[in-house]
Order: structure tokens, then C-alpha cells, then sequence
């Protein structure tokens, strides 16, 4: 028991010590330099800011018409029925650690988070099914 009791503090002081801290960052000095916002209330907003180490930040949203499936209590899809969708656009660059600047464009929709940029990678194209 008294070598439990020893370990445990022995534990217990070693969490205790200070930890090192990181160096701090380049970036942690950074200041608001911009910042827009506007909603109209009805599902249609922008919104856009930067900062003083270069980051960016912009995007739009607004409300379109969409069907939406509408399924019974087994799963079985039995008709669609019109609804809404926040459909939303924007754009983000930063400077990478390395120095090269990285922006991204997307698009969220009823298709999902679709980013593109020049750093992501892109699927291969699937080949053609042969003629028969």
C-alpha cells in the first residue's frame, strides 16, 4: 500500500512541474484589420474579414428552393417534397509555414463541401468504359 501511496505522488509531482512552453508564434500577434458581416434575416448573409499577417477570410450564403426526398418507416424513398437549403460560397488564403500562399475556394450545397485549390489534390479521371 505505502509503495502505491509513493507512486501516486511521485506521479502526481511529475504532472505538477511546470511544462515548456512553445516558442510563440509569428502569427500571434495578429489584429483584426477587417470585418464585415451582413444577414438580412431571411437566410441570406456575406460575411468577410482579414488580418494584419495576411489571413482572408470571405462568403455568401442565401436560401434556394430544393426538393427533399421524403421516405416511409422502411426506408423506402416514396416521393419528394419542396423544401429549403442554405446554399453557401467563399474563400479562405492564408500564407503556408513554408511560404507559399494558399487559397482556397468552395462551395457547400446540396451536393456537399466542394474545395478547389491550386495545393489540393485533384481525383483522377475515371477512364471510359471500353466499347463493346
Amino acid at each position: 500500500m505505502f509503495r502505491f501511496f509513493v507512486a501516486t505522488l511521485l506521479v502526481a509531482y511529475v504532472y505538477a512541474l511546470p511544462q515548456q512552453a512553445a516558442a510563440p508564434s509569428a502569427d500571434a500577434g495578429a489584429t483584426l484589420v477587417s470585418n464585415t458581416f451582413a444577414d438580412d434575416g431571411a437566410g441570406n448573409f456575406n460575411f468577410a474579414f482579414e488580418t494584419s499577417n495576411g489571413i482572408k477570410e470571405q462568403a455568401q450564403g442565401q436560401l434556394k428552393d430544393v426538393q427533399v426526398p421524403v421516405f416511409d418507416t422502411n426506408g423506402q424513398k416514396t416521393g419528394d417534397q419542396p423544401g429549403k437549403a442554405e446554399v453557401q460560397t467563399g474563400q479562405f488564403s492564408y500564407t503556408a509555414p513554408d511560404g507559399t500562399p494558399i487559397t482556397v475556394q468552395w462551395v457547400a450545397d446540396e451536393n456537399g463541401f466542394q474545395p478547389k485549390g491550386d495545393h489540393l489534390p485533384v481525383a483522377p479521371q475515371v477512364p471510359a468504359a471500353p466499347a463493346k
